[in-house]
């Protein structure tokens, strides 16, 4: 049965293929993730249970369907995915990118933007000011956007002479377009790293907060993923 309704899916998500090639990458991919995501979880790859479907080699059947350009190997699907050589995912912000010290960005990269992706865009906030035990709102600590598709990277300490050719700040939490650290006046707070995948182009006046650059991409997000720092200042 599930057999059956995951393929409807797939012909449901790839029939406008003939007259937009980019809404069929997106909805051929989501199909991807969903028949992953499946697998995983209620699989085990080295099982003789491992079902069929999950080797995921349809690119035969999408080519029926009218999607020759989507010839693929779903064994190499690719998932946006963000990291930092500074820090892992949930370990410590080292102190130099933080307000005890230097202040700078700390280096981030990424890979696996989805076909069909016109611009990136990056939040930094920490959803747990002002005291992770008793947090009232979200402090914005950098925003980024109209980061050029090509970009897989941004440099330790960029800012407005250092971004990628097109790229524009928002306006953070201290009322600058700029990057501000981690500076938590009380406990162990979290930092997330946020990355949007856009099928557009945002034209925004300058310096837009975080609020007038979310109302702007909604409905154009095709992919996101996050990395989360944590930061508790010296005693």
């Amino acid at each position: 049965m599930i057999v059956i309704v995951t393929m409807l899916f797939a012909v449901i998500m790839t029939l406008p293929c003939h007259n937009d090639s980019n809404w069929c990458v997106r909805g051929v991919k989501r199909c991807a993730e969903g028949f992953i995501d499946f697998c995983q979880i209620n699989y085990n790859t080295k099982s003789d249970a491992y079902p069929f479907f999950c080797d995921l080699r349809f690119s035969f059947f999408l080519r029926a369907l009218g999607c020759p350009f989507m010839a693929v190997n779903w064994e190499q699907h690719m998932t946006l995915t963000l990291q930092s050589s500074a820090f892992t995912g949930g370990g410590e912000i080292p102190r130099k990118y933080t307000c005890e010290a230097q202040n700078i960005s700390p280096p981030l990269s990424w890979q696996g933007a989805p076909e069909g992706t016109r611009s990136l865009v990056l939040i930094v906030d920490d959803p747990d000011a002002p005291d992770p035990n008793a947090p009232k709102m979200t402090w914005v600590h950098w925003l980024v956007y109209n980061i050029p598709p090509e970009t897989t990277a941004l440099i330790e300490g960029a800012g407005a002479d250092s971004l990628p050719v097109g790229a524009l700040q928002g306006v953070n939490d201290w009322k600058k377009a700029a990057y501000g650290g981690p500076c938590p006046p009380i406990g162990r707070h979290r930092y997330f790293h946020k990355l949007y995948a856009l099928d557009t182009v945002l034209m925004l006046s300058n310096n837009p907060t975080k609020s007038e650059l979310e109302k702007a991409f909604k409905g154009h997000v095709i992919a996101q993923t996050e990395l989360i720092g944590t930061y508790e200042k010296s005693k």
